[in-house]
């Protein structure tokens, strides 16, 4: 791959950034107004109560979007605000997945949350020059 396709899927990952983040963010929004949602199941059950699990994925699913933002404007920042927001994000996920009778949600976001990491993490000194150029 050249330098310009990797600027390509630093793009690309900055908007699943903001995918994701929308995702986190109705995951909080449903936590907080529809409480037969999130229910306790015989194989996990939830550490915290509904409504900070809620506010939680609110402001989490606004800081992935805000990484978003940011690699898509090419701020040097926001690469590794990006990782480490997307690595935290992926074990957040993993426990979701247990504790949940529909896991599509959780596995979709694994799915961006490993394309995010991929991109942000192949050749990113080959591409950082085509970011500045391309804003």
């Amino acid at each position: 791959m050249n330098s310009r396709s990797m600027a390509g899927w630093i793009g690309f990952a900055g908007i699943l950034l903001l995918v994701v983040g929308a995702i986190d963010f109705m995951q909080g929004l449903i936590a907080l107004f529809e409480d037969e949602y999130f229910v306790v199941t015989q194989s996990g059950y939830l550490a915290v109560d509904l409504t900070a699990w809620g506010w939680t994925m609110l402001i989490w699913g606004v800081l992935l979007v805000l990484a978003g933002l940011g690699l898509l404007s090419a701020q040097s920042w926001a690469r590794w605000f990006a990782i480490v927001l997307v690595c935290v994000n992926f074990i957040t996920q993993l426990g979701f997945l247990g504790n949940s009778e529909t896991p599509i949600w959780s596995l979709t976001v694994i799915a961006l949350n490993i394309i995010v990491l991929y991109a942000l993490t192949a050749r990113w000194s080959e591409s950082t020059g085509d970011l500045q150029t391309a804003r």
